[in-house]
């Protein structure tokens, strides 16, 4: 039955890439670097057909039949297949999210130019083939997209969004056409005229056509949003569970903070005297009181990315002092966000794709927009100040998604590296943050541990926004509130999740849930190795099983029974 099931994974990594060309060069399976995404109903058809097909051999291969490493990786593999299937004929975001078209075509060429997997003569022949297929891909896009289904804040995004790709094109790519022959230099010029034309009539179409009639609603429903969830989480656990749970830590955390504040203001005001059982209102003052101190050391409008710089540089000094984790040869360079990804996130990791070990991995931040006022300037400065800056780069580089990714990557079993569990991923990163802070990154400045503190806020209150928004129906106002009040958010920060949170669903619990399933391996990790634990030997471990599930992982660390399914089936 191994044998079976891992000729199956091996039909599957063969077949599935060809039904996303740009996806599969993400992945660095770069067989099919020439063609571009088909997004019409027949290639939605032939996805459905291969799915279930993945499907039906899955169900004839028992679990229990199997070793432990191929029974983590089938039930990642059903898991995947189900979320499929489940995307296609019920989420249909095909129909209603004009954003994923932008970022497909943006990373269709993005992807082919900003790593050299292979020569650039070869790279620059494959962004002609795709670019002079775009007239066909947006008239696949305009015909999937129904207005009545659009969301307003998806079309909105998508029309801020089209254009970027052709700042790739002028960046990434006619900067090196002379490294063409004259003919194949010809023939990408033609491509990216082509392409200007193409891109501009459905940056026409968004904004004359769908953007007035966009009328969708964003919030997906508690129905479709309870499955999701399911699938993103890949834990049995529940919508009401994580919200407990949620809850419960945002009390907890907040206390902490208090305790930290204290430490604080008691060293810019020496004789204060704090009360025994202080109301929540004089805990509130008190935390504002220390973050404003912590407030002061901003980078300036355009020193975040210099900040950036720095603090990895710092960070990894840390890491290797403490010889916390091993830390991958992989280099690492941080960009200013492309065009076509903005409007989601201030950063985001971009690692290279688990075919493609070794590639250079690009932690992206977004420049200040150039429309904002100096008020929102100050107010996303303070958000970011130095102590947050350095934890925004631990998080996403060392030893946060870089580097859990970098480890992930090298995975013997490349099935398990491709079927990868955003709670891992995530979940890894905010633990990464504590982790930090616990062995005295900045000299274990009370006022870094605070921001800490804060951002874990951050993840918590993700948790509990993303299902009030999308199960229910909270507003613009509720949301801003708690953000601002309870999780001590500056205006812009709460601005820009609101908007996230209107544009995905799902993903923004996985930091929380993810977060908490890893303190709780770590907890039982110390336990059953006593005193042969070590923080190195237990993260290079823990890293060397790919990024499946949190208890999945746990199984494997502790040697106990590997869970039947990824806890989203019969939901």
């Amino acid at each position: 039955m191994d044998d079976r099931f891992e000729a199956l994974g091996a039909r599957y990594l063969d077949e599935f890439p060809a039904l996303s060309p740009a996806g599969a060069t993400s992945l660095g399976d770069h067989r099919f670097d020439g063609k571009l995404d088909d997004v019409s109903p027949e290639a939605r058809a032939r996805a459905l057909a291969f799915y279930r097909g993945i499907e039906r051999d899955l169900e004839a291969i028992p679990p229990a039949s199997l070793s432990r490493a191929n029974q983590v990786d089938r039930a990642l593999l059903a898991h995947r297949v189900r979320e499929a299937i489940w995307e296609i004929e019920e989420l249909r975001e095909w129909a209603w999210n004009p954003v994923s078209y932008t970022q497909l075509a943006g990373s269709a060429v993005y992807t082919l130019m900003a790593r050299e997997f292979a020569p650039l003569p070869e790279r620059l022949g494959h962004v002609a083939e795709r670019l002079a297929e775009f007239p066909r891909l947006f008239d696949q896009i305009r015909k999937n997209l129904d207005p009545a289904r659009v969301p307003a804040i998806h079309a909105e995004t998508a029309v801020k969004q089209n254009r970027g790709v052709l700042s790739i094109i002028d960046a990434m790519v006619v900067p090196h056409m002379d490294a063409l022959a004259p003919a194949e230099r010809d023939r990408l010029a033609a491509a990216i005229a082509t392409a200007r034309e193409a891109v501009e009539a459905h940056q026409t179409w968004l904004e004359k056509d769908l953007a007035p009639k966009a009328k969708g609603e964003f919030r997906i429903g508690a129905r479709l949003y309870d499955r999701k969830l399911a699938f993103a989480l890949m834990t049995p656990l529940t919508r009401a569970q994580v919200r407990e749970r949620a809850e419960a830590d945002l009390r907890r955390t907040r206390d902490e903070m208090y305790d930290v504040a204290r430490e604080v203001y008691r060293k810019e005001y020496p004789y204060t005297e704090f009360p025994e059982s202080p109301a929540r209102a004089y805990k509130q003052s008190i935390i504002r009181a220390a973050l404003e101190v912590a407030y002061r050391r901003s980078p300036s409008r355009d020193g975040v990315m210099d900040l950036a710089k720095s603090a990895l540089a710092q960070v990894t000094a840390f890491v290797r002092s403490k010889d916390l984790v091993t830390i991958p040869p992989d280099p690492i360079e941080i960009i200013e966000m492309p065009e076509f990804q903005r409007g989601v996130s201030l950063a985001y990791c971009d690692s290279p794709g688990p075919l493609d070990v070794g590639q250079k991995t690009f932690y992206a931040i977004s420049p200040i927009p150039d429309e904002w006022t100096e008020e929102q300037v100050r107010s996303f400065l303070r958000e970011y100040n130095i102590y947050s800056t350095h934890n925004l780069t631990l998080h996403e580089s060392v030893p946060g998604h870089y580097l859990q990714l970098a480890h992930a990557n090298r995975y013997p079993g490349k099935l398990r590296a491709v079927l990868s569990a955003g709670t891992f991923i995530e979940g890894w990163a905010v633990y990464g943050e504590r982790t930090m802070c616990d062995e005295g990154y900045m000299d274990g400045d009370p006022l870094f541990r605070l921001i800490v503190l804060k951002w874990y806020l951050r993840a918590i209150a993700n948790a509990i926004l993303d299902q009030e928004i999308h199960a229910g129906d909270m507003t613009r106002d509720e949301a801003m509130r708690p953000m601002i009040e309870d999780t001590f958010q500056e205006e812009r920060e709460a601005a820009a999740k609101w908007v996230r949170a209107q544009l995905t669903s799902a993903q923004l619990s996985t930091y929380f849930v993810g977060a908490q399933e890893m303190r709780d391996v770590r907890r039982e990790a110390e336990e059953a190795w006593g005193e042969s634990f070590t923080l190195k030997g237990y993260h290079d471990k823990l890293l060397s099983f790919g990024s499946p599930p949190p208890r999945f992982a746990r199984a494997l660390l502790l040697d106990l029974p590997i869970p039947s399914s990824c806890g989203a089936e019969g939901r």
